[in-house]
């Protein structure tokens, strides 16, 4: 049995709330450092609120990573959103390309993980504590969170949890049977989030600033990772995905550290200070909503 962690509290600086109108992202300029899922997913939403968008990119569409393009879009952003992780040396790439940059930008978003609390031994975590990782992916973002709060006054920081959505969800590892449910790990629940969530979350920030706040942005609904694969069979009308145990020597070391924490993701602050409530409460509603969509 875990034995659960006495709560530790972070006390961070933090701006008056400044609300702003439905209207505020008109006609802003906001960069997109990095042109993964989730950014890739906020490009059209920023772009249907007329704001004007623009990306870094290493393969040419876009922005030139590092360059001096870069460092002058980051100079006179209005927003700036970061999706680019610190490198495994623990080095955070973006920040060492910004070096000697200031912006003018009133919203910096750094998207960090829920990786940061470590293992809570199935209880919940709050912003409020201070970050225990206990794997190495986990200390490097807290510590480029740190980096990203001293360098800039205006950043927020956004703890999410594991991503899915379209084109990232169970269903195509079933149908290939690629999909196993690892067995062995008792009590293991961890939470996710909708990528359309999480683009609805940012987008509430950028219109109520509070920089130095940070915000979990999860479903709230935590769960067993086998029991939403057999739901996501279920739903796809195919077989339940084979059964292995945690040491069986086809799971991967990256897999097995994964099931060495487990944690319940607190998201109050975010549904409070933002008014932001999920659209997919749960894995079950965003599952249904994928398929349909399939």
């Amino acid at each position: 049995m875990r034995t659960m962690r006495p709560r530790v509290t972070l006390q961070l600086p933090s701006a008056p709330l400044i609300r702003r109108s439905p209207e505020a992202l008109a006609e802003q300029t906001v960069l997109l450092i990095g042109q993964g899922y989730v950014a890739r997913a906020l490009r059209p939403e920023l772009e249907r609120l007329n704001a004007r968008v623009s990306w870094t990119s290493r393969d040419g569409d876009g922005i030139a990573f590092g360059s001096e393009a870069m460092r002058r879009a980051f100079a006179e952003a209005d927003a700036v959103v970061v999706s680019v992780p610190p490198a495994r040396d623990g080095s955070e790439p973006t920040l060492d390309a910004l070096d000697g940059v200031n912006t003018q930008a009133r919203w910096i978003g750094y998207l960090s993980a829920t990786s940061v609390y470590g293992d809570r031994a199935g209880g919940w975590a709050y912003e409020g504590e201070a970050p225990t990782p206990s794997l190495p992916r986990g200390a490097r973002r807290a510590d480029a969170e740190l980096r990203w709060l001293e360098r800039c006054a205006t950043t927020h920081i956004f703890r999410l949890a594991g991503i899915y959505g379209p084109g990232r969800e169970p269903f195509s590892k079933l149908r290939d049977g690629t999909a196993r449910i690892v067995t062995g790990v008792p009590e293991h629940v961890v939470n996710r989030i909708h990528v359309e969530d999480i683009v609805s979350a940012l987008i509430a920030s950028m219109r109520a600033p509070c920089p130095h706040d940070i915000y979990n942005i999860a479903d709230g609904h935590p769960a067993d990772p086998g029991e939403v694969l057999d739901f996501a069979a279920d739903l796809a009308g195919l077989p339940s995905p084979p059964r292995v145990d945690l040491n069986d020597p086809s799971v991967s070391a990256m897999a097995r550290s994964f099931y060495r924490e487990t944690k319940r993701i607190d998201i109050s602050r975010a549904q409070t200070r933002l008014g932001w409530t999920p659209r997919y409460p749960d894995y079950q509603t965003g599952l249904r909503a994928i398929y349909g969509k399939a």
